[in-house]
């Protein structure tokens, strides 16, 4: 026997299987969500449609009501009329800079905090390969996405259910919608803001394939977040505004014109869909190349 056919043979490469990447998904997830961290940011969220409605109550404590129709994203006007407006409220009150601060620093952690705590190295000997990792993280960011966008607006339904009444509702438009189909309205618009956030998501993973640092990749993609809404509020810059990814945030308020005006939410998924294309493709391509020696 030669010495090449006494040598141990070579185990071929086993692929991956479906059920290995659901188990490495829902490990993320749980190592996401039970981090104080998350929780606390989630607790945040929660906390401010409470305020806005105690804000509204205690305003309102005389009798008095807001007149207006419901102008503008907030429908602040609205809400002693029928608590499913704080729904609204809420949800515009935190997707300028609250749901957006909590996307981006649990972004950011993804890959900076593996690799600070020295996990990152451990995580790519098993068999999922960079791509996978970065996709499982990914998913895990847009999960929270939705998550922490339902936690707003389930805070906000029942304070609303509890300090106001509830029944039919007007829309922007002026015309009658019944409660049913108000609360579709709702999670509509819930589903809009979380994809709102995807671009952001993929922003922070980026970054965070940038460096070995949590802290610095959270700091990062949250001043990011900061300038791009400043910027988009100069008027000179009004030939790029556009294609900032916080411009066309509030367009989730046309879910509540009757009939619905699709143009700027069209728009606002098309622009997240290109962000989050051009920075998780940014994000794969310095992820997989980059030197991992933590």
């Amino acid at each position: 026997m030669s010495r090449a056919e006494m040598a141990d043979p070579v185990e071929p490469v086993r692929p991956v299987s479906p059920l290995w990447t659901l188990g490495l998904l829902r490990n993320e997830l749980v190592t996401t969500f039970r981090r104080w961290r998350t929780l606390a940011l989630l607790a945040v969220l929660a906390g401010v449609p409470v305020l806005v409605g105690i804000a509204v109550k205690i305003e309102t404590g005389d009798g008095a009501s807001h007149g207006g129709g419901g102008g503008g994203p907030a429908f602040i006007s609205q809400i002693t009329n029928n608590g499913l407006f704080l729904v609204f409220t809420a949800l515009a009150a935190t997707l300028p800079f609250f749901l957006p601060m909590a996307i981006g620093v649990v972004a950011g952690d993804a890959i900076a905090g593996e690799a600070a705590s020295g996990t990152l190295r451990y995580l790519l000997v098993a068999p999922a390969g960079r791509s996978r990792l970065l996709l499982t993280k990914y998913a895990t960011v847009v999960i929270f996405c939705l998550a922490a966008t339902l936690v707003v607006a389930v805070s906000a339904l029942t304070v609303g259910a509890l300090l106001f009444p509830l029944g039919d509702l007007t829309t922007i438009s002026g015309t009658q919608i019944s409660f049913a189909e108000g609360l579709g309205r709702a999670l509509l618009i819930a589903l809009a803001v979380a994809a709102s956030l995807i671009g952001v998501a993929a922003l922070g993973l980026f970054v965070s394939t940038m460096t070995s640092s949590g802290i610095a990749a959270m700091a990062t993609t949250v001043g990011l977040l900061i300038t791009v809404q400043i910027l988009d509020q100069i008027p000179q810059l009004h030939a790029l505004q556009p294609y900032f990814f916080s411009h066309y945030w509030l367009s989730f308020a046309d879910l509540m014109r009757e009939p619905v005006y699709w143009d700027d939410l069209t728009k606002n998924l098309g622009l997240q869909a290109l962000y989050a294309a051009v920075f998780g493709s940014a994000g794969w391509a310095r992820f997989t190349a980059k030197d991992i020696t933590a």
